[in-house]
């Protein structure tokens, strides 16, 4: 099986401060002092990029199967070991998909195929961090009301 390569550039810019590359070209600051919170660090980046990464993965997959998704987000959060290295043991993922006529057995097939066989980020990130998502549907014809409601 042929091997992907790829190559980024991590710069220090002071200030425990760094520029990193992405093999695209595409420059993002990274801090490396959590206490200043002047820019992400990188085990946020961790917990972002596990995102993005099943988040393409459900969007695309749902498209396929034709579901009518008009709004979709995702909340991540993680628990680190207290010791060195302080790696993630557990990442809790919530998939919250908005739409018409939502099918929940497509939506659960469209997360389980990212997180056992899509997303790259995940695959890095097992075994040592283990994944757990959970999902909500929520009806457009229902948030249109309550949002109607408010106003």
């Amino acid at each position: 099986m042929p091997v992907l390569n790829m190559k980024a550039t991590v710069r220090y810019a002071g200030d425990d401060l760094f520029v990193g590359f992405s093999p695209g070209g595409h420059a993002h600051v990274i801090e490396t002092d959590s206490r200043r919170n002047s820019a992400v660090t990188p085990v946020e980046m961790l917990l972002t990029a596990l995102g993005a990464c099943t988040g393409a993965d459900v969007v695309s997959v749902l498209r396929k199967k034709r579901e009518k998704v008009t709004g979709y987000h995702l909340e991540l959060s993680g628990d680190r070991r207290e010791e060195y290295p302080r790696k993630f043991e557990e990442i809790r993922v919530h998939h919250v998909v908005r739409g018409e006529g939502l099918s929940e057995k497509a939506v659960a097939r469209a997360i389980e195929l990212s997180d056992e066989k899509y997303c790259s980020v995940a695959a890095a990130l097992r075994p040592g961090a283990r994944i757990v998502s959970t999902f909500q549907i929520v009806e457009e014809a229902e948030a249109a009301a309550a949002l109607e409601a408010k106003t």
